[in-house]
């Protein structure tokens, strides 16, 4: 598919940027920029570890990255004095803006204050690179400081939406403003799509269009590997409630009890992570089960290449890039039937899918892919072809710069 963005240029504004669990915000910016798209990125937060950390080509995106609280209190009390002096109309729209956030709650005015004078730094910022046209991941805070810095400025902005947190939490988002003022939305999955219906006017579906993720199938390649001693069931995402570690890990205790010889492996870090620990010494697992801690992008998928099956009990979900990934490796995946994960994988087709919550549904689900290689060879090879096909991330980086190019010029 030939590209002429016609050097389209424009911002992304980020929560955190690099990022270890948001990977593909790095992969869909470079590939835009590939394609002739001409990129800067704003961050709220630095890198989420030390520059001596990072792999060479996020310590350059890192140093190219406007960072929004790497600004000292002098340099904003700086911007908060020229924007109100020399621009008191665009001052003046910034405070209204905030103001009409929170309604009568004194907590959200306050918050909306500080979102403002985020609003101020991001906009000036813009402004001085001669950038009109701003988007966002997410709808949560980050998305709230983009529609203010648009109404200050008079910018436009727009939206990826992935969910689910947004759908939960759609006042304290402020979700029906933001559709409303969004110049267009890209949703991930038809059912992130269909959420955000429910909170507009009907006037406003043409603007959200389903664009959706996806990972590169040549660098997640299947692996041969000689065998493990014993099967590996591999976890990779944030130690939190919503990704439901608990539940696959009461499963799999569930298993070793019933004589299953198996190793648990989860990768990834967050505040769950004591509690899951306690429990597995309670269980008294401990020599089965191992925590990884969080790997970066290519430790992580080297992990992946001694898995036989990968296992992600969600709560809540929008398209999990771990399972593409696990998927575009062949590896068996098993999850649950929860918002836009059953548009990835066909329960019996390309993965296994149980509901969520049901420790002996996910323990089945499990036991089937231990006692099953057959199984295992089928589902992964299914998964595999269903990435291509689907969640391809070079075909799928042509639909996303195909549609800013409509959207914008529309």
């Amino acid at each position: 598919m030939a590209l002429n963005p016609e050097k389209i240029r424009m911002a992304y504004f980020l929560s955190r940027y690099p990022a270890v669990s948001h990977t593909f915000f790095l992969k869909e910016i470079l590939g835009l920029r590939r394609m002739g798209f001409e990129i800067d990125v704003a961050s709220v937060n630095p890198p989420d570890r030390p520059m001596t950390d990072l792999p060479p080509y996020e310590a350059e995106e890192a140093d190219r990255t406007y960072y929004l609280k790497r600004a000292t209190l002098w340099k904003v009390l700086f911007v908060i004095m020229t924007v109100t002096l020399v621009r008191p109309v665009v001052a003046f729209r910034g405070l209204r803006a905030s103001l009409r956030l929170g309604r009568w709650d004194i907590p959200r005015k306050i918050y909306a204050l500080f979102y403002m004078v985020e609003a101020f730094l991001l906009g000036r910022w813009m402004r001085q690179r001669n950038l009109s046209h701003l988007h966002v991941h997410f709808g949560g805070a980050v998305a709230t400081v983009a529609m203010i810095a648009a109404e200050t400025w008079g910018l436009d902005y727009s939206l990826t939406i992935h969910g689910p947190e947004e759908f939960y939490e759609v006042d304290d988002c402020y979700l029906p403003r933001k559709i409303e003022r969004a110049k267009f939305i890209f949703c991930i999955s038809n059912f992130s799509r269909s959420q955000l219906m429910k909170y507009c006017d009907p006037a406003h579906w043409d603007k959200m269009h389903v664009v959706r993720l996806g990972v590169d199938p040549e660098e997640f390649r299947p692996v041969l590997h000689s065998g493990n001693a014993l099967p590996e069931i591999i976890c990779v995402g944030r130690l939190v409630p919503a990704k439901g570690q608990h539940v696959l890990l009461r499963a799999f205790s569930r298993l070793h009890a019933k004589g299953h010889e198996a190793r648990l492996t989860f990768v990834g870090n967050g505040p769950d992570l004591p509690s899951l620990e306690r429990e597995v010494a309670e269980m008294g697992i401990e020599s089965s089960v191992t925590f990884r801690g969080a790997l970066n992008h290519d430790e992580t998928r080297r992990q992946l290449g001694q898995a036989d099956i990968f296992a992600l009990a969600s709560f809540a979900e929008g398209v999990p890039v771990a399972l593409m990934e696990a998927m575009a490796m062949a590896i068996p995946c098993v999850s649950t039937s929860v918002a836009g994960i059953p548009e990835l994988i066909r329960d019996q087709q390309d993965g296994l899918l149980v509901p969520p919550s049901c420790v002996e549904c996910l323990e089945a689900a499990l036991e089937s892919l231990l006692t099953n290689p057959e199984l295992r060879q089928r589902l992964g090879t299914a998964g595999r072809t269903r990435v291509i096909e689907r969640y391809n991330l070079p075909v799928n980086l042509k639909v996303l710069a195909s549609s800013f190019q409509t959207c914008l010029h529309s």
